[in-house]
């Protein structure tokens, strides 16, 4: 993976910001975030190595995400 790689992270934001616009909970955003960072380094990222695809996504969808935001958001925590 390369740097210009993680120009992914803002657009996973820009997705799942645009998905909250259209009524998703906000609960869902960091599960959402990793499906979508998950997605696009399968596809994207790593295409050749699916193993380093899925783990890049996750990092991605994280960081897209924030780890510990959405951790609160899923828990339902303020």
């Amino acid at each position: 993976m390369e740097i210009t790689d993680m120009v992914v992270v803002p657009v996973i934001i820009g997705l799942v910001d645009a998905l909250k616009g259209y009524g998703l909970p906000k609960k869902w955003c960091p599960i959402v975030s990793i499906v979508l960072g998950v997605a696009s380094g399968v596809v994207y990222v790593f295409p050749e190595d699916w193993a380093s695809g899925v783990l890049s996504g996750v990092v991605m969808g994280l960081s897209a995400g924030g780890l510990y935001s959405g951790g609160k958001a899923v828990v339902g925590r303020d």
